[in-house]
């Protein structure tokens, strides 16, 4: 799997927006000097995030972006999606719509239980929990083992 650099960027950005959540709202140019996200990149992450809903943004010299509801209720996997569509899909067909034959037949229930850990692990963490560092304990677990961090 690999995560796209725009919903890397939108990832970041909600962050910052989560980290800010009790203060005024936050300009894009601040979030992208924050974040070192290009500012022109960043302006569009910030409309789609706005149109589905996990944003919103007030015009004005007091302007700027805020989350659409608490961090605790939008999951990375909300995020991602926003900006990228499904979190798993292979040559751009999700899972379920696939069919193999012969011996590549059970390539589809491998793809539907990487589809199943993937929404596991982004629908199970917050943005709150990235923002204040408490990442669930199943998802701490997985980087405990040194092979975890290596490229093989």
């Amino acid at each position: 799997m690999r995560i796209s650099a725009r919903a890397d960027y939108a990832v970041r950005a909600a962050l910052q927006l989560a980290a800010s959540a009790e203060a005024a709202p936050v300009k894009a140019e601040a979030i992208a000097a924050a974040q070192d996200i290009p500012h022109k990149f960043l302006e569009g992450i910030l409309n789609e995030l706005r149109r589905a809903g996990l944003v919103v943004s007030r015009r004005g010299g007091n302007g700027g972006y805020r989350l659409a509801g608490p961090a605790a209720s939008i999951s990375i996997a909300d995020v991602i999606r926003a900006v990228d569509g499904p979190l798993v899909s292979v040559r751009g067909v999700r899972p379920p719509d696939l069919a193999y034959t012969g011996p590549a037949e059970s390539l589809l229930p491998l793809w539907i239980a990487l589809r199943s850990n993937v929404r596991e692990i982004l629908e199970g963490v917050s943005l709150a929990d990235v923002a204040g560092a408490e990442l669930p304990r199943g998802v701490l677990a997985l980087t405990e083992s040194p092979s975890a961090w290596t490229n093989p």
